[in-house]
C-alpha cells in the first residue's frame, strides 16, 4: 500500500504523463446570471426598402433557460463536474451566442478537462464528438483546434493533426504551442530523409536518367509507386511519356505532390492517387495497364516498405507483361518493366560497441546492484530467422556516423540478388530455402552485428549504392547479435550466416562458428551465457563443446527492452552518479531526523521516534524501464516506488530485487494501484510526501521532456522538508558550428530547381529548426566557438528560472554559422552531475539549425537570443559589432 495521506494515485499519473492544458478558471459570472440582453442583429434597420419586420419580443423562458443553465454551469466546475458543466456550455451558447466572448475562457476549461476524462475512460469517439461540437461553435479558436491536434498525434493520426495545427498557425502565427506541434508532426509526416534524398544530385540524376531512356525506348505509360513529392512523375513527363500517374498513401505527401505538380505546370497531365498501389485497379482508378513502373519504396533494409507485395501486384494487375527471355530494355512499349531492374544486397560482420550497448546488457553491475539475476536482456530487434511479431529483424544505422567507430570482422559477402522484373523471382522470394554462408573472419573481435546494405540496378547503365563508404543519403541496416557475454571471433575462423526471406523481409542471423574444425552453435552459446574469451584456446574449445551438452529444456527469464532502455541500462556513470547523490540525501536525511529526535527528547519523544523509525519514501516517475528505485531500495531504510508498468519488466526488478537482499516490502509498483479505488498515497505522519521524487528530464532524442517544469512544479508540492526532486538543476550547453550535413538533412538548399523542377519552397514548409537524435561526437562539422552555457533550469527553485536569456559567444575561427548542436549537464546535486554529451551517455544530442546561415570571423562576438517555451529550446543569432558587457 501507499504512505496515507491526502493525494490520490491520479496526482502521480500526473506526474508520470504530460500535463494537459492548465488553464485559469474563471468563475465569476454572477453578474451574468440574469442578463438583460437582445438576440443579435433584432435592431438592424433593413435595406434595399423592405418593410420593416416586427422586433422579435423577449422571450422570458428563453432567457431564464440561458440563465439557469450558465449557473448549473458554474457550480459543476466548482464540483468538477466537467460532463454536465459542458453540456450546459453548449446549451447556452447554442441558444445565446452573444456569450461566446464572455464565456470562452471558461468554455475551453471545461472542454480540456472533459476530454482528460474521456481519454483516461477510453470514450475517444465521444472525446472527439465533443470537440466537434467545440468547433462548430468556435470554428476560428486556435487553442481549441490545437488541443484537439493533440489528441489526433498521441492516438496516431498524424496526417489530420497535422491539419488541425496547421489551421490553428493560420489563425495565430505566433501561437507557440501549435507552432511547435506542427513542428513535432513535420518530424513525422516528412522524415528528414526527405530533405536529404533531395539534395542527393547524384542520385536525383541516376533515376532520371533511367527514366528518360525507357521513355524513350518506348515505355509511354507510367505509374510511380509511393511519389513523395512526385518528382520521378514529373521527370517520366519531362521525358515525354504520353500519360502518367502516381499515388501515395501518406494524406501530407499526397497534398504535397499535387501542390508540386500543380506549381510545374504538369496538374492536368499527372494524375495522382490517395491510395495504395495494392487498391489500385484497371479501369477503375488507371484506364488501362502502363508499361512502366517506377518506384524507390525501399528502406536500408531493402524489402522494408513492401516492395515486393506491391511489385508483385503490379506485375499481375497494373503492368503490362514482362518481355519474355532476357530482361533487357527493348524498344516496344508493348511490355511492362519496372526501375529499379533489380538489387544486390551486401552485408559484413562487425565489432561496434555502439550498437552493442543498444542491443544487450554488457556489464555486470548498475548502481551498485549485481545484474546476475536479471535472466536475458535485449533490444526488440532480433536477427532471427523466426519471424515474431514482437521482434523487428533489424534496425537502421549510419556506420560512418557511430561514436566509435566500427571495425569489419569479414570481408563484404553478396547476401542476395533479385530482379524486379521477373514476377515468378518476386512470388518465390518468400518460399526460398535459407541459405547458408560462411565467411572467413579478417580480424579479432567481438561479434556484435551484421551490417547490410544494397546497390540499386535502376537499369543496365545506372546504379546506386547504400554502402557505409558512400556519400549517399541511406543509412545501412543492422542485424544485432544478442548474447549475455559476447562472443569473441579469431581470425581462421569462420562464421555462418543464414540468409533467408521469410515473410518478404530480409534477416540475417549469425547462427554458428567454424573453429579448429568444430562448430559452435551461437544459439546454445547464447543460452549457456558463454563467456568472451578464455586465455587457454583449448580450455574456450572445450568450454564450447560442453556448452552443446547443457540441457537447454529449463525455461529461461526473458524481457525485452527498447534499444533506447538497454543503452540507459549500459550507462553505469549515470546510475552510480544517482547513486551516490541518494546515498549523500538519505544519509543527510537521518542526521536531521537524529538531531530532531535528540532536541525533542523530552517533549514529543514517541511522536518523533515514530517519525524516525519510518522509512524514506523515493517515488521514481521515469518513463520506461528504471533500475532506480530498485537502487534507492538498496540503500536501506528507503521505501521506493516504481513506475515500471509491464509485467515481465516489473519481474525483472523482483529478481533483482532478491538476489541484491532487498526486501520485496521496499519496492513497490504504484501503477498497479492506479484501479484500486482506495488508491491513496498512505503517507506516515508528516508535513509532506516524499523524501526524493525522480523526474525523467531529457528525452534520448536530445529535447527536455515535454511538461518538465509543470511537472517539476506538482513534485515540489509532495516534497517532505529537505527532500529533493532529482534532478535539482538542468544546465544547457552549446556551441557555434558550422554543418553542410545539418543544412542537408534539414531543407532542400540552394536557388537551382531539382532536375528542373521547382519543389523546395513546397517541401521546405516542413523545414523544422530543432534537429534532434544526433551524435555530436561524429557530425561532419567545424566547431567555431568554445562551448557555453546557454541556460538553467531549476527544478526545485521555481524562482530562479527565467524565459529568455542572452549569451554572448565569441567566435574562435572565421567560417559560416549554420547551427547550434546544444546537451545537458544534469545536476543531481550542487556537486554531482552527468552530461549527456560523450559515448557512455544513452541520450543523443539536439542542434537549433539557423534560417540563414552567418558568416563569422575569428574573434568577433555573436549574441545569442535563447528562449525555452515549455520543452522547446529556440535560439537567434547576430553578429554584434561592438563588445558588451554581459547583463
Amino acid at each position: 500500500m501507499f504512505p496515507s495521506g491526502l493525494f490520490s494515485v491520479r496526482t502521480l499519473v500526473l506526474l508520470n504523463a504530460p500535463l494537459k492544458h492548465p488553464r485559469s478558471l474563471f468563475l465569476n459570472i454572477s453578474l451574468w446570471t440574469k442578463p438583460a440582453y437582445r438576440m443579435p442583429n433584432t435592431s438592424t434597420r433593413q435595406k434595399h426598402g423592405r418593410r420593416t419586420r416586427r422586433r422579435r419580443r423577449a422571450d422570458p423562458a428563453r432567457n431564464e433557460l440561458v440563465s439557469s443553465s450558465l449557473e448549473s454551469a458554474q457550480q459543476c466546475l466548482f464540483n468538477q463536474d466537467y460532463g454536465t458543466a459542458f453540456a450546459h456550455y453548449l446549451l447556452v451558447l447554442n441558444l445565446a451566442p452573444v456569450f461566446k466572448d464572455f464565456a470562452r475562457e471558461s468554455f475551453r476549461f471545461t472542454l480540456f478537462k472533459w476530454a482528460e476524462e474521456l481519454d483516461s475512460l477510453g470514450r475517444i469517439q465521444y472525446l472527439f464528438d465533443c470537440y466537434e461540437q467545440a468547433l462548430e461553435l468556435f470554428p476560428d479558436d486556435e487553442v481549441i483546434l490545437n488541443s484537439m491536434g493533440e489528441h489526433l498525434f498521441r492516438m496516431g493520426f498524424r496526417d489530420e493533426a497535422a491539419g488541425y495545427f496547421h489551421k490553428a498557425l493560420k489563425m495565430r502565427p505566433d501561437y507557440p504551442e501549435a507552432r511547435e506541434n506542427f513542428y513535432r508532426v513535420a518530424n513525422w509526416l516528412v522524415e528528414r530523409w526527405h530533405f536529404f534524398m533531395l539534395n542527393d544530385h547524384g542520385r536525383n540524376q541516376k533515376y532520371q536518367q533511367a527514366i528518360q531512356k525507357a521513355v524513350q525506348k518506348g515505355c509511354n505509360t507510367v505509374l510511380d509507386i509511393g511519389t513523395g513529392t512526385g518528382i520521378l512523375g514529373m521527370c517520366a513527363k519531362k521525358a515525354g511519356a504520353a500519360e502518367v500517374y502516381a499515388c501515395e498513401l501518406s494524406k501530407t505527401m499526397y497534398e504535397l505532390a499535387c501542390e508540386v505538380v500543380s506549381a510545374n505546370g504538369m496538374g492536368g497531365s499527372i494524375k495522382i492517387l490517395h491510395m495504395k498501389s495494392l487498391e489500385m485497379e484497371v479501369p477503375k482508378d488507371i484506364p488501362h495497364r502502363v508499361s512502366l513502373v517506377v518506384t524507390e519504396t525501399v528502406d536500408a533494409g531493402l524489402f522494408g516498405e513492401g516492395i515486393i507485395e506491391s511489385l508483385i501486384h503490379a506485375w499481375h494487375h497494373l503492368l503490362l507483361p514482362p518481355k519474355r527471355g532476357e530482361n533487357e530494355f527493348g524498344e516496344q512499349s508493348a511490355t511492362g518493366r519496372v526501375i529499379p531492374a533489380g538489387a544486390t544486397v551486401f552485408g559484413m560482420a562487425v565489432e561496434c560497441s555502439e550498437i552493442r550497448r543498444h542491443h544487450r546488457l554488457c556489464v555486470t553491475k548498475v548502481g551498485g546492484l549485481s545484474m546476475a539475476a536479471a535472466g536475458e536482456l535485449h533490444s526488440p530487434v532480433s536477427c532471427s530467422s523466426e519471424p515474431d511479431d514482437s521482434m523487428e529483424p533489424y534496425t537502421t544505422e549510419r556506420l560512418s556516423r557511430l561514436p566509435g567507430g566500427y571495425k569489419p570482422l569479414t570481408e563484404p559477402f553478396t547476401a542476395l540478388n533479385i530482379d524486379f522484373n521477373n514476377v515468378q523471382e518476386l512470388e518465390g522470394l518468400s518460399s526460398r530455402e535459407v541459405q547458408e554462408i560462411r565467411l572467413p573472419v579478417i580480424q579479432q573481435g567481438e561479434l556484435d552485428a551484421l551490417a547490410v546494405w544494397f546497390q540499386l540496378h535502376l537499369d543496365e547503365e545506372n546504379s546506386l549504392s547504400t554502402g557505409p563508404q558512400e556519400d549517399t543519403c541511406w543509412e545501412q541496416a543492422i542485424y544485432p547479435f544478442h548474447s549475455a557475454k559476447g562472443f569473441v571471433l579469431k581470425p581462421r575462423d569462420e562464421l555462418i550466416v543464414e540468409v533467408s526471406c521469410r515473410d518478404a523481409y530480409l534477416r540475417l542471423c549469425s547462427v554458428a562458428v567454424l573453429r579448429d574444425g568444430h562448430k559452435i552453435s551461437l544459439d546454445k552459446l547464447m543460452d549457456s551465457q558463454y563467456p568472451v574469451s578464455n586465455p587457454n584456446p583449448e580450455a574456450e574449445l572445450c568450454s564450447a563443446l560442453a556448452c552443446l551438452q547443457t540441457d537447454q529444456s529449463q525455461a529461461r527469464d526473458f524481457c525485452m527492452l527498447e534499444c533506447s532502455e538497454m543503452a540507459l541500462l549500459n550507462n553505469q556513470d549515470y546510475h552510480q552518479s544517482f547513486c551516490t547523490a541518494l546515498a549523500k540525501l538519505i544519509s543527510q536525511l537521518k542526521v536531521k531526523c537524529q538531531n530532531q529526535e535528540r532536541g525533542s527528547a523530552f517533549q514529543s519523544g514517541p511522536a518523533v521516534a515514530t517519525r524516525c523509525a519510518s522509512p524514506f519514501y523515493v517515488l521514481d516517475v521515469s518513463e520506461g524501464f528504471s533500475l532506480l528505485s530498485l537502487i534507492a531500495a538498496s540503500q536501506g531504510h528507503v521505501k521506493a516506488f516504481s513506475s515500471v508498468e509491464k509485467k515481465k519488466q516489473q519481474e525483472v526488478l523482483i529478481r533483482l530485487a532478491r538476489s541484491n537482499n532487498v526486501s520485496e516490502q521496499h519496492l513497490e509498483f504504484w501503477l498497479n494501484n492506479t484501479e484500486v479505488e482506495q488508491g491513496m498515497l498512505q503517507r506516515p505522519s508528516r508535513e509532506k510526501l516524499w523524501s526524493a521524487i525522480i523526474l525523467d528530464c531529457v528525452e534520448t532524442c536530445g529535447l527536455i521532456r515535454q511538461k518538465l517544469m509543470e511537472k517539476a512544479s506538482l513534485a515540489r508540492c509532495l516534497l517532505e522538508e529537505g527532500g529533493r526532486i532529482f534532478p535539482g538543476k538542468i544546465v544547457v550547453y552549446g556551441m557555434l558550428v558550422e554543418s553542410e550535413t545539418l543544412l542537408l538533412e534539414s531543407a532542400v538548399q540552394g536557388q537551382e530547381p531539382t532536375l528542373g523542377f521547382n519543389i523546395a519552397p513546397f517541401i521546405n514548409q516542413f523545414t523544422v529548426p530543432v534537429h534532434v537524435f544526433l551524435d555530436f561526437s561524429t557530425l561532419e562539422c567545424r566547431h567555431l566557438s568554445e562551448s557555453v552555457e546557454l541556460f538553467v533550469l531549476n527544478l526545485m527553485d521555481a524562482n530562479a528560472n527565467y524565459i529568455n536569456r542572452e549569451v554572448k559567444v565569441q567566435a574562435t575561427s572565421t567560417g559560416r554559422i549554420t547551427a547550434i548542436p546544444f546537451w545537458y549537464h544534469i545536476y543531481l546535486d550542487e556537486e554531482i552531475s552527468v552530461s549527456t554529451l560523450g559515448q557512455a551517455a544513452h541520450w543523443k544530442q539536439a542542434a537549433v539549425v539557423l534560417q540563414q546561415p552567418l558568416e563569422v570571423r575569428a574573434g568577433e562576438w555573436v549574441r545569442l537570443a535563447v528562449k525555452l517555451h515549455k520543452s522547446t529550446i529556440s535560439i537567434l543569432a547576430h553578429i554584434e559589432s561592438t563588445p558588451q558587457q554581459m547583463e
